[in-house]
């Protein structure tokens, strides 16, 4: 895992060298910010409801913009030759990468921490089960889509591409569930399983069902798969 470790902390490095991880936790914080305060004070609620249905729309710009230069980078600015010739194996390359932007994100939903206390403050009866839930629930679909953006940015060389691809899946897979009356019946079911709202509307009303745990993991370990995949074909180049 020293390699995996090695990559982490340089793309890390790399963020925080440059303006994208505070240009990214800065709007992240004010768009949830935005959205959690005008709805908590307007209707008094007492969790933070509005706050888990808005950042996984976020997250849909967001994941893929943080995300879509992660291995197209690389080939742009020609590292990636240099880096083919260490000896570092395809998967610990991938999964370092893939656990920087994790931890990008596991930061944004750590600044949105301010609005529990928001809630504790001026709010009466509150389920901190369902709180905790919510937010594996918003850790798990980041690492969903972070999934996503690392293999998009491994097939194309161009950043731009690789984010337009990576929006694109992800939004496939965020409309399943709006577009399931429109299925047959008997494709329904399927349709179902493979939305992630599905999934993550369970756990974040507090019902960690082992299914939508093996949906999560199962999508993240496809698409990383398919990113050592894509890197092993294209010989890393």
């Amino acid at each position: 895992m020293h390699n995996t470790r090695t990559i982490f902390l340089r793309e890390i490095r790399s963020y925080f060298n440059s303006p994208m991880a505070y240009i990214f936790l800065v709007i992240f914080a004010i768009f949830n910010g935005y959205f959690f305060t005008s709805t908590f004070f307007l209707y008094n609620q007492s969790d933070l409801r509005s706050l888990f249905s808005v950042v996984p729309m976020v997250y849909l710009i967001f994941v893929p913009a943080i995300s879509m230069g992660l291995i197209a980078q690389e080939r742009n600015i020609g590292t990636m030759e240099t880096i083919a010739t260490l000896p570092l194996k395809t998967y610990e390359f991938v999964l370092g990468k893939y656990l920087a932007v994790i931890s990008l994100i596991l930061l944004g939903l750590v600044a949105t921490i301010i609005h529990l206390f928001t809630l504790m403050k001026f709010g009466s009866k509150i389920d901190y089960g369902a709180l905790l839930t919510g937010y594996i629930g918003l850790a798990l679909v980041g690492s969903m889509y972070a999934a996503i953006g690392t293999f998009a940015s491994s097939i194309t060389d161009n950043q731009v591409v690789a984010f337009i691809i990576g929006i694109f899946i992800v939004l496939i897979f965020f409309l399943m569930g709006f577009f399931l009356p429109l299925v047959p019946t008997n494709l329904a079911g399927i349709i179902q399983y493979l939305s992630v709202e599905y999934h993550y509307s369970n756990i974040s009303r507090g019902v960690i069902d082992s299914r939508n745990l093996v949906y999560f993991f199962s999508v993240i370990g496809f698409f990383l798969a398919m990113t050592v995949q894509s890197l092993e074909v294209r010989k890393w180049k």
